[in-house]
């Protein structure tokens, strides 16, 4: 208890001196500008000269949410394309390229009409189409200068260069030196100006071998797809970011053109700059640059409404792996009044080894090697789940953590946490922001994010205050109104020897 207690005042003195050090929002605000361009895009410099570099982030408010019926896996898949170069960059004869890419698509749309024929396929005609459309991709690739964009990067000085597509967004960044802005600007804003889709179906083999690693070929990986499904039966997040193997199989680089010119627009957009720049020298740079940008409408955002759940849900799975159990309730988006108190419980139940959880199911009753709770899956723009789970140690069953899950839930609806639960709750809270704003990619990347969520980057300091305004009653209030039978989804692995696995199992619902 004394150790205790003077850990937690150590940590206390570094969240309030960190705060007192120029970490707090009036600092920041002297530092950051804001611009909407004139076409929709909206741009945040903060300015931290403390290195001769700078980072960004190009956030993208369109994820796997938005790939159209049929067409699933389409964000993601447009992601792997920006790193393909431009008209300028990646080729050797952009002329000669664009009208070999342009039989490209006429070759393979004339294959996937016969091949996908429900009534009259001709197999044989279905066999020589397929062979001038790969043909046409060959003759196509001759005009590719491959990973040209990258190695421009890397050349001068770019580091860290990466992306990444979700069920909410698709986000771009590397970091460059200070004396590189306009080359990034003309770069970055070149692949969204001029993107072309070469290489496009030799890089859907890729994400269709990266479905395979991480999904097909792992049983978590299977559980957990066939548990969101299940969870989401109307909300498009019930489809996988990497997309099912079959629109995987089937959509195009037509399609993808298509995807791009409908959701990677303006004012679809936020860039975040942060580093040793002057917003005064940097704003007419990107102005100059992604002020090129064309401008046309918003996209609808509206999805299907999830419908109340109205009776537990259960996917198990018969594996000959490591048993594994999850859960999830539905909860409201983030902009929920309770949102801060998701977080809250959250944190209670799974921050590090003090949690609930960890010392209830890992360090007391010793029967999972790993135990947690989170919110925001498998995103949190729209309404999702609130989600356990937990990793079984050897002679234990997912129904003993599952249940083991439960009391400890049980706890939260019927006693009041103690004063130190809440006040460490409030104190990481501030510690994990200060964390959060310690490097230039980490805070261009929420600067990003929350321009684009809240229209106001404010919120990002905001979000403590919230979870500093949360009371033990209203983590009692919301435990009770979300962690119910009826608004539960379940998925289990259940181990099996190597021999049951291979035969057809009747067990997975």
């Amino acid at each position: 208890m004394r150790y205790r207690a003077i850990r937690n005042a150590i940590l206390l003195l570094l969240v309030s001196t960190a705060l007192a050090a120029a970490q707090d929002l009036a600092s920041f605000e002297k530092r950051t500008t804001v611009k909407k361009l004139a076409n929709g895009l909206t741009v945040v410099i903060y300015e931290r000269p403390e290195a001769p570099v700078f980072s960004f982030f190009t956030h993208v408010d369109a994820g796997s949410v938005q790939d159209p019926l049929g067409k699933t896996g389409l964000a993601h898949m447009f992601e792997h394309m920006a790193f393909k170069g431009t008209d300028k960059i990646g080729t050797t004869n952009y002329s000669a390229e664009k009208v070999a890419l342009e039989k490209v698509e006429k070759a393979y749309a004339a294959y996937i009409a016969e091949r996908d024929k429900t009534v009259g396929r001709d197999d044989k005609k279905v066999k020589e189409l397929e062979k001038a459309w790969k043909d046409a991709v060959a003759e196509a690739n001759k005009y590719v200068k491959p990973n040209e964009f990258g190695e421009i990067v890397e050349r001068e000085g770019g580091e860290g260069m990466n992306a990444f597509t979700n069920d909410d967004e698709t986000g771009y960044h590397y970091a460059f030196p200070s004396n590189r802005v306009e080359l990034w600007a003309y770069l970055e804003s070149e692949r969204f100006l001029h993107p072309v889709m070469r290489q496009f179906y030799d890089e859907r083999n890729v994400v269709i071998e990266e479905r395979r690693m991480r999904t097909d070929s792992r049983p978590i990986g299977r559980l957990v797809e066939q548990f969101i499904a299940s969870a989401f039966e109307a909300h498009p997040y019930h489809r996988p970011t990497i997309g099912w193997i079959s629109d995987l199989n089937s959509f195009s680089a037509t399609d993808a053109q298509r995807f791009f010119d409908t959701y990677y627009i303006p004012s679809n957009m936020v860039v975040a700059v942060v580093g040793d720049v002057k917003a005064t020298e940097v704003m007419p740079i990107i102005e100059k640059y992604f002020g090129r940008l064309q401008s046309p409408p918003t996209p609808d955002e509206r999805t299907t409404l999830e419908p109340p759940q109205n009776s537990e849900r259960r996917v198990v799975l018969h594996e000959a792996s490591q048993p594994f159990y999850i859960e999830g309730y539905h909860r409201p988006d983030y902009h929920d009044k309770d949102d801060a108190v998701y977080d809250a419980i959250a944190d209670l139940m799974s921050e590090g080894r003090t949690s609930r959880l960890y010392r209830a199911l890992v360090r007391d009753k010793k029967i999972a090697s790993f135990a947690a709770g989170f919110t925001g899956f498998p995103g949190n723009k729209y309404a999702h789940l609130f989600a356990f789970y937990a990793t079984p140690l050897p002679g234990h069953t997912p129904q003993e953590v599952g249940d083991a899950i439960h009391f400890e839930i049980e706890r939260i609806k019927k006693e009041d946490i103690s004063d130190e639960e809440l006040k460490m709750i409030k104190t990481r809270a501030k510690a994990n922001l200060i964390r959060g704003l310690a490097d230039n990619q980490g805070l261009a990347l929420q600067l990003g994010i929350y321009q684009s969520r809240y229209g106001d980057w404010r919120e990002l300091f905001r979000q403590v205050d919230n979870i500093d305004k949360v009371t033990k009653a209203d983590i009692r209030r919301v435990a009770n109104g979300t962690f119910v039978l009826t608004n539960r989804t379940v998925g289990v692995i259940e181990n099996v020897s190597r021999a049951s696995a291979a035969q057809p199992q009747g067990g997975q619902q």
